[in-house]
Order: structure tokens, then sequence, then C-alpha cells
């Protein structure tokens, strides 16, 4: 399954790439990549039941913001 998200928050590289590695970390994820220029990360992930909340608060600990 694989899921687009707006990012709040993202100025650079560097914030595409924590954001990233951050949802990457997240156990059932398979991959995770982030636009900056667009300011989206699509999430692949197994068929598991990762909610909308996990993925959110693991960015949001990272200082960004996942949003519908």
């Amino acid at each position: 399954m694989e899921k687009t998200y707006n990012v709040e928050g993202l100025s650079c590289a560097g914030c595409a790439r924590t954001v990233e590695n951050t949802l990457k970390d997240i156990e059932g994820v398979n991959n995770a990549s982030v636009n900056l220029a667009e300011k989206t990360a699509t999430v692949s992930y197994e068929d598991t039941n990762i909610s909308f909340e996990t993925l959110s608060d693991a960015v949001a600990e990272s200082g960004y913001k996942l949003v519908l």
C-alpha cells in the first residue's frame, strides 16, 4: 500500500531527509520518499494497520507536521 501526505515545516534538503528517515524507521514501513518542492511524503508500507496517528506522531517528534 502507498499513500502520500503533505508535510508542514520543510525548508531544506536536511529537513526532507529527517522526515524520510523518521518514516523509514517505523516498523512496517517499506519505503518513504519526501519531495521537498511539493512538500509531500510518499510512504509505502505492508498491509499492516499502521495508522495515520503513528506516522504523524513520529514526524511530530522530529519537529514537522504530517497532514492528510
